[in-house]
């Protein structure tokens, strides 16, 4: 599906809103809501997975298969994050502290504190 420049940048946040929107869902009627229903234990549980299959998704190759995974990756971190009241704002905003500071020097900071 070809996305526009503006659409491809609220993609995550419209899922973001969704799967918010779906967590008090009936869980017969919602994957998401079947999802937080299980409890935190069960989201992660799935991203773990989930991340697994990115992984080998991603030594494969399939460029295909490697998108659907992330896909999947992404939906599932989204969910964790809900169960766990963390919002993808506050996961954008910790990215943006971190823009302009090398990996090296970010993780020596995270150690510091």
């Amino acid at each position: 599906m070809a996305l526009t420049d503006k659409s491809k940048l609220t993609v995550l946040s419209d899922l973001a809103e969704t799967i918010a929107a779906r967590r008090n869902a009936a869980p017969d009627t919602s994957y998401t809501a079947k999802l937080m229903a299980r409890g935190i234990g069960k989201c992660a549980q799935k991203t773990g997975e989930e991340a697994v299959e990115f992984v080998i998704a991603a030594v494969s190759g399939e460029h295909r298969e490697i998108s659907q995974e992330a896909a999947d990756l992404l939906y599932h971190l989204l969910v964790t994050l809900e169960a766990s009241d963390v919002s993808l704002d506050d996961v954008l905003g910790e990215l943006a502290e971190r823009r302009g500071v090398g990996g090296l020097v970010e993780k020596a900071s995270r150690k510091a504190t």
